[in-house]
């Protein structure tokens, strides 16, 4: 069974960084591909950023494009998420998901998911 724990969150300025980690355990990293999504109160999970399983691709929601990187480190089993000049409206809880179907990088439908992070930018 997948197991993802996600760290790194915390509150930061608007204009600040963060870098999200994801450890994941329980499966063979390298043939997973992998998402961060994000939910913020009274809103709906949406996507942020997903990865190929060899960390060859990835995709960016338009909101968070330019700004946040994705990657994946295959032999350390952890995804990061760099968050640069971050925003007010980035305010959420990240969560990270990991799906051995590589076409889960942009259907979004991942079926293992962390218990996610809290990321607060203050204005």
């Amino acid at each position: 069974q997948v197991q993802l724990v996600e760290s790194g969150g915390g509150l930061v300025q608007a204009g600040g960084s963060l870098r999200l980690s994801c450890a994941a355990s329980g499966c063979t990293f390298g043939s997973y591909a992998m998402g961060w999504f994000r939910q913020a109160p009274g809103k709906e999970r949406e996507f942020v950023a997903t990865i190929s399983r060899g960390g060859d691709s990835a995709y960016y929601a338009g909101s968070v494009k330019g700004r946040f990187t994705i990657s994946k480190d295959n032999a350390k089993a952890a995804a990061y998420l760099q968050m640069n000049s971050l925003q007010p409206e980035d305010t959420a809880v990240y969560y990270c998901a990991a799906d051995p179907d590589t076409r889960a990088t942009v259907t979004g439908q991942f079926h293992s998911w962390g218990q996610g992070t809290q990321v607060t930018v203050a204005s």
